[in-house]
């Protein structure tokens, strides 16, 4: 069982329109992101903790003593780069906890909508046994989703499905 009861919300047309402009403003807040190929995430320097450390201790060391550092460093540049990537960083955590709770709720909204799909396509197969009028074009349409029509398939998905419980 799920470990929440029920979906049962709407977001009104403006809520999303706001949402939307949030998300808008927030991409041109930040005009200076880019978008990396596969080869150059392949290639560039990576920063784990290890790196982090090395990093932080190497600014403060260069920050503390000019005289080490070569003239080709920009110290100012250095450290702009390592502020901008720890503001960047807590707001990618505070990001990805938002769409990992936006995927998680589309997730179970989408097995709600199944479960109530199959109770509905379950009743139309009753109301065939029953001879109820314009039921075969409606199980037709809708058992096409299902090409192994009960057969047991190697791929559940196309499996026709058991009746959920309505109770879940």
């Amino acid at each position: 069982m799920a470990p929440y009861s029920n979906i049962s919300n709407t977001l009104s047309t403006g809520d999303y329109n706001q949402i939307i402009n949030r998300i808008n403003a927030i991409k041109a807040a930040l005009p200076f992101l880019i978008n990396l190929t596969v080869s150059e995430r392949k290639g560039g320097l990576k920063m784990g903790d290890k790196s982090l450390a090395f990093v932080s201790k190497a600014l403060e060391y260069a920050t503390a003593h000019p005289n080490l550092v070569p003239p080709y460093l920009n110290v100012g540049e250095f450290q702009k780069d390592h502020t901008l990537r720890e503001q960047l960083l807590h707001i990618l955590r505070e990001l990805n906890m938002l769409v990992e709770a936006v995927d998680d709720t589309v997730m179970a909204l989408g097995t709600e909508e199944f479960e109530q799909a199959l109770l509905f396509y379950n009743s139309v197969k009753q109301a065939i046994k029953g001879n109820v009028p314009g039921t075969d074009a409606i199980y037709e349409d809708l058992a096409s989703r299902f090409p192994g029509g009960g057969s047991s398939a190697d791929n559940g998905e196309d499996e026709e499905p058991v009746t959920p419980n309505p109770a879940s």
